[in-house]
């Protein structure tokens, strides 16, 4: 994989990255529908890494689901 900006890395990179890191729920299905529900992602719609974890936390911390 090509050395990403983590601030902008391409949502299959994303994906590819955290299923190496040990991510059992995370697709890219899935990553679109976040952003359906309003994760952050970059005009050019590469994703920002820690915005993506920042909004999943605060989503978790919501209802205590995910």
């Amino acid at each position: 994989m090509p050395e990403q900006n983590r601030e902008h890395i391409s949502k299959e990179n994303f994906v590819t990255a955290m299923r190496r890191a040990g991510s059992r729920t995370l697709t890219l299905e899935r990553l679109e529908s976040d952003v359906a529900a309003g994760a952050p992602v970059n005009a050019d719609g590469t994703v920002d890494i820690l915005k993506y974890i920042a909004w999943v936390a605060k989503e978790m911390g919501d209802d205590g689901q995910r």
